[in-house]
């Protein structure tokens, strides 16, 4: 079999082409960093690529929902807290009046006049927003939970109209509750709440004093209430503090997971290259050896 000038020419070309080619991707991945730049680089490590990524975005738009939830839940309890120590407020008048059947008038207006303060300032806790939406307020579109004679002002929560709950998600299977309505907290409007109790205990020190010692045990119920809700609030903010840490550690799995798809091994990737250039150069050696000069060459 004859193997003619021309055949051996254009074998050795396109093997310098080929070659010069792997050099030109080592040094393409060496100034972008990235292992695959175009899907014909890599068929499936793009199609894994795109999975990663669209985990990410998802954990990413969970750890907003989990930002969310935390300051809405921190708010509540911290609202809840202040209404608790201030119902214990009430309690130890209510007992004070209750049990000095010989107090003066002007102690029993005094008493009487802090209960009026301690429910205004009940009712300003309740109206606690975050971002401009009541958290006792259920889904209302309202400003307040609460009117100022004490009226509830949201939506849901109360007997008439069960509450709807607002949820975050904070996982790929999990959702938190992130409000309380006001009824839930405060009691029904309809049976009467904490704020119409607590009136009811300021006209009563200072009329019938009789009926004191049946508010005693509707302020232990409503204590029971406000502990039992505070309680619920903590339980799910501790679920949410827990999602945050694995959140976080999640993004970190997957920031690692999509380098090693995507990017390059800089140590190995620059080994390479060299090897490749010292191939190259050694192509192009052997190429100008088998390649003789034609007729062409001499008449130059």
């Amino acid at each position: 079999m004859r193997i003619t000038q021309r055949a051996v020419a254009q074998t050795a070309l396109q093997g310098l082409n080929r070659n010069l080619a792997d050099v030109g991707k080592l040094q393409q991945q060496l100034t972008s960093g990235k292992l695959v730049s175009k899907p014909s680089d890599s068929p499936t490590g793009v199609n894994r690529a795109m999975q990663i990524r669209q985990d990410q975005a998802s954990t990413t738009q969970q750890a907003r929902n989990i930002s969310d939830a935390q300051g809405r839940l921190e708010t509540t309890d911290s609202a809840l807290s202040t209404v608790i120590e201030q119902v214990r407020r009430v309690q130890t008048l209510t007992l004070r009046a209750a049990n000095e059947g010989a107090m003066s008038q002007t102690s029993r207006t005094a008493i009487a006049t802090e209960l009026r303060g301690l429910r205004e300032s009940l009712i300003g806790v309740a109206n606690t927003s975050i971002d401009g939406q009541p958290v006792f307020g259920g889904v209302t579109t309202g400003s307040v939970a609460y009117r100022n004679d004490g009226s509830y002002a949201g939506v849901g929560g109360t007997a008439a109209v069960p509450a709807v709950a607002h949820t975050r998600r904070i996982s790929d299977k999990e959702e938190v509750r992130v409000d309380v309505t006001g009824p839930e907290a405060f009691g029904d409007p309809a049976d009467g709440d904490l704020f119409a109790l607590v009136a009811s205990i300021a006209d009563d020190v200072l009329g019938d004093t009789s009926a004191l010692a049946g508010h005693i045990g509707a302020l232990d119920g409503a204590m029971d209430r406000l502990l039992t809700v505070a309680a619920g609030v903590g339980a799910r903010a501790a679920r949410v503090e827990t999602a945050a840490q694995v959140n976080t550690d999640r993004q970190l799995q997957l920031k690692g997971q999509l380098a090693g798809v995507e990017d390059i091994d800089l140590p190995k990737s620059i080994m390479q290259l060299n090897m490749q250039q010292t191939g190259y150069q050694a192509a192009l050696s052997a190429t100008a050896k088998v390649i003789q000069p034609t007729l062409v060459d001499f008449l130059r």
